[in-house]
């Protein structure tokens, strides 16, 4: 029986029994015990073929490649999520990594046993360039795999990146980076191979002297990557982490209409509240607890009207918010004239965000109200037929009037907020469902 044809008989073979297959070859005979092996009815496992030749008692096998399978569909994707900023690693700046790196390199000393001091000074110089290119292209390559790809963040973060660091400035610091470590691997590689020929002790010195002196020429001249990097590492951690599972309330507004202030009445954050425009200089986060749930509630730059392709990237980044997170809206109104912005201009504003995110849960709220020069509930009756008129005057259709210096409304407010929250915890709920029926029919 030759090794292919028993081959196949023993895949013939039931596989409940055991099988015993001995082979006679010219040094001599062996012995397998095939393991006992239970079919199942719902399992098949697909067996390759091999085709071998005996040579001196030997097997050189030549299998016969059967095509692969490919899978019809995709294995399904891991959910995105947010949080990658706080899971950067802590990069060195250029000048410490380089002297650290210079340090551990001139501590190595040459392998021991070598008695010719022309082969020691070699030795020990080709292994000096070695290390110094090691401590130097390890922690690059760990930096460049450690920070994300921007195409597998949750859009939001994508975008906060564009907004924060400028389009296309994370992944050009990244390539510099990287571009750096191949230039360090690729001399010192040279520079070690040419050490280690060296052909006297001088020679040996000299080679190890000229190959730091590369190394470290490239690492002060293209270093300011690393530097950058480092930058990108602290502008991208600061950054606030918002959890797109729980219900997100979101203030939006023109600038200087109080919503940082509403922020510190209603949540655990405390943004800065001072009276000039343009205060809230990124996405500022707080936190409520309701019947033991927990809520988020951002506080966002302020929205100017003005058209989409003029907006500065403050304002970007509160429509970023709004178009990419789950968020229940509360537009703050401020009619007072104190903010900097006309009431025409905020109703304007308004009504553009209100149609460009008309599926959200929205809330209008009109602070300052006890500054304003008239009494709302009893000018109701007189408000004219014309919409912006009754803006001027009113705000929004069942918008609530609120003072934060006087506490008027604040508790309506709350009420109002909790009620928003947990009808948006409810949308997220079933939401989630419904993307687990999707994945598990």
């Amino acid at each position: 029986m030759n090794g292919a044809s028993s081959l196949a008989h023993l895949c013939n073979t039931p596989s409940s029994k055991p099988y015993f297959w001995t082979s006679m070859l010219s040094k001599g005979s062996f012995s397998f015990l095939e393991t006992q092996i239970w079919s199942r009815l719902s399992f098949r496992r697909e067996v390759q073929i091999a085709t071998c030749m005996v040579v001196g008692g030997s097997y050189i096998s030549t299998p016969v490649q059967q095509p692969k399978i490919a899978f019809k569909d995709k294995p399904p994707q891991k959910l995105e999520k947010t949080g990658a900023f706080q899971k950067l690693p802590m990069v060195l700046p250029s000048n410490d990594l380089l002297l650290s790196a210079l340090k551990k390199a001139k501590r190595v000393s040459p392998t021991k046993g070598i008695a010719n001091i022309a082969k020691r000074e070699r030795n020990r110089g080709a292994r000096q360039l070695d290390q110094l290119m090691k401590e130097l292209a390890v922690p690059l390559r760990g930096y460049v795999k450690m920070f994300p790809y921007k195409r597998s963040l949750h859009p939001y973060e994508q975008s906060l990146i564009e907004l924060t660091l400028g389009e296309g400035t994370y992944e050009e610091v990244l390539g510099r980076v990287d571009t750096i470590r191949k230039k360090v691997v690729s001399v010192g590689k040279e520079q070690a191979s040419l050490c280690a020929k060296s052909s006297s002790k001088r020679e040996a010195e000299d080679r190890l002297g000229e190959g730091l002196r590369r190394i470290e020429e490239i690492f002060q001249r293209e270093g300011n990557a690393v530097d950058d990097l480092v930058n990108v590492a602290k502008a991208l951690r600061v950054m606030p982490v918002v959890n797109p599972e729980i219900p997100t309330l979101c203030l939006v507004g023109s600038p200087n209409v109080g919503k940082s202030s509403l922020v510190r009445v209603l949540s655990t954050g405390r943004p800065e509240v001072c009276n000039y425009p343009f205060t809230t200089r990124g996405i500022l986060m707080g936190h409520i607890v309701l019947n033991y749930e927990q809520f988020q509630v951002t506080d966002t730059p302020g929205l100017l009207k003005r058209p989409e392709d003029e907006r500065n990237n403050l304002e970007k980044l509160t429509l970023a918010v709004l178009m990419h997170l789950p968020t229940a809206v509360l537009f703050v109104h401020d009619l007072s004239g104190e903010c900097g912005s006309s009431p025409s201009d905020q109703f304007e504003t308004y009504k553009e965000i209100r149609e460009r995110f008309p599926d959200q849960l929205w809330l209008d709220v009109v602070s300052k109200c006890d500054l304003l020069p008239y009494d709302i509930t009893s000018e109701k009756g007189n408000i004219e037929d014309d919409e912006l008129e009754r803006y001027k005057r009113a705000g929004p259709e069942g918008a609530i009037h609120v003072s934060v210096m006087s506490g008027i409304g604040i508790d309506k407010l709350k009420s109002k907020v909790h009620d928003l929250l947990l009808c948006q915890l409810a949308r997220i709920t079933t939401q989630r469902n419904q993307e687990a029926e999707v994945e598990n029919p």
